[in-house]
């Protein structure tokens, strides 16, 4: 379902995140191959220096079909990022890869709060953050990093995931909790 992000994946990946639907909610535009190689490789190098961490999210035969990253990393906290290729949207992928990300991010790199700042305007993301259990709406619990991400203009909600809501949220669905480290193993 993930696997670290390699420079032999840009070609797919990029001919994904150009698509209209796409490209207005990617985090890293690019604008051409090369300009996303390029990002991608500091994306690498970035991760290295535990700036931020970074994967490509992976359909069943191992084609690279999107990314999830988690960004400006300080204290245990950072923000998520993820997009998905337009053919792969409402099949299930976007869950399942959060799942597995969270699960490393929590229980391997010692992260302790996610964040996920979503446009008002993108509807998809909006719908699919507050189907999960486990996020919480943090635009009145956390403020002043609510006024930081929007400097006045009221264009984003903030969602926070902590360790803590997630680990409760896996204890009280084991099944999906072992399915998901079953895939992991596999």
């Amino acid at each position: 379902m993930l696997k670290k992000r390699e420079l032999q994946d840009c070609q797919a990946l990029y001919e994904l995140m150009v698509h209209p639907e796409v490209f207005p909610f990617v985090r890293q535009k690019a604008h051409s191959y090369e300009e996303f190689l390029f990002i991608t490789k500091q994306t690498i190098e970035a991760e290295e220096r535990g700036e931020l961490i970074s994967r490509t999210i992976v359909d069943e035969w191992g084609n690279p079909i999107g990314t999830i990253s988690l960004f400006d990393i300080q204290d245990g906290a950072g923000f998520l990022g993820t997009w998905l290729g337009k053919p792969y949207h409402g099949q299930g992928y976007n869950q399942r890869a959060k799942q597995a990300f969270f699960n490393e991010l929590f229980y391997e790199l010692s992260i302790q709060t996610i964040f996920m700042r979503i446009r008002k305007v993108n509807v998809r993301s909006t719908k699919a953050a507050e189907k999960l259990p486990y996020v919480t709406l943090a635009n009145e619990t956390r403020k002043s990093l609510f006024e930081q991400i929007n400097q006045g203009e009221d264009i984003y909600n903030l969602y926070e995931i902590s360790k803590d809501n997630y680990t409760l949220y896996t204890m009280r669905c084991p099944l999906l909790f072992e399915e998901e480290q079953q895939r992991k193993e596999a």
